[in-house]
């Protein structure tokens, strides 16, 4: 009788495990990285617990971590299908790294950068062409409003076509490579676009002053948002889709409607 139970044991319980390990399984896998080389943001915190539990609404697999030597590796980066870059600031890669990650991309993975990812990397030319834009400088925070460019892309469904919100509105440098789509722009005549940081002003981007957009890159997908500055922001429901539909689009390269 001890037998046939220890027998029946061996058999069952693989076919358990797997049946567990399948209803279990996330519908894809995102690496939250939070590194920062420069200007730490108070907003880390909020936004870590925001995809946490956007994790868990949406039943996607994720890791945050600060240390590139555990996880930007060919090994770590073959279980990860995004990367989400969220308020990262300066040289966070070395050499081996940035080719990791690069193949990462290039393997037709995602890449999600959240607020000052645009503010990471300056000296590397393929990141700034995966980012989009550079930023440049900004002014203090204020409202103002954003103007919705595109509703077909996941998560844009929550903005008004034109939307008041409250952050810090960067100023970027030109874009790095053609081919972006733009999500948001800001409206520069609702708020104080000038910034003066005394050996770097200016006057504001002019009548079309992105916010928001993506585009297919090197074999992978690429979405960014400046939005993400304040704590607060990280509460914010329409926010919250707006990051999801970028993961979502990244990860799986679905969801832009006819």
């Amino acid at each position: 009788m001890k037998f046939r139970l220890y027998l029946f044991i061996v058999i069952a319980l693989p076919l358990f495990l797997s049946n567990v390990s399948a209803v279990n399984a996330k519908q894809f896998n995102v690496l939250l990285f939070t590194k920062t080389a420069g200007w730490h943001h108070s907003a880390i915190h909020d936004g870590i617990t925001a995809i946490r539990e956007l994790s868990s609404r949406h039943d996607f697999g994720l890791e945050w971590h600060e240390y590139a030597d555990l996880v930007i590796n060919d090994d770590y980066l073959s279980k990860i299908d995004v990367v989400v870059l969220m308020n990262t600031t300066g040289d966070i890669f070395n050499a081996e790294q940035e080719q990791a990650f690069k193949r990462f991309i290039q393997s037709g993975k995602g890449f999600v950068g959240i607020h000052s990812a645009s503010d990471t990397e300056y000296d590397w030319e393929w990141y700034g062409k995966l980012v989009g834009h550079y930023f440049e400088i900004h002014p203090e925070n204020q409202s103002a409003m954003l103007i919705k460019q595109n509703n077909r892309f996941p998560g844009m469904q929550g903005f008004n076509d034109k939307h008041l919100w409250t952050d810090e509105f960067y100023n970027f440098l030109p874009a790095n490579v053609d081919g972006l789509n733009y999500l948001l722009t800001v409206d520069e005549s609702t708020y104080n676009p000038k910034a003066n940081w005394g050996d770097k002003k200016s006057d504001g981007m002019g009548e079309f002053h992105p916010i928001a957009w993506y585009h297919e890159f090197d074999g992978g997908r690429s979405f960014y948002t400046a939005l993400g500055h304040i704590p607060g922001v990280y509460r914010d429901e329409v926010f919250l889709s707006h990051i999801y539909g970028g993961i979502y689009w990244a990860a799986t390269g679905k969801g832009i409607s006819e």
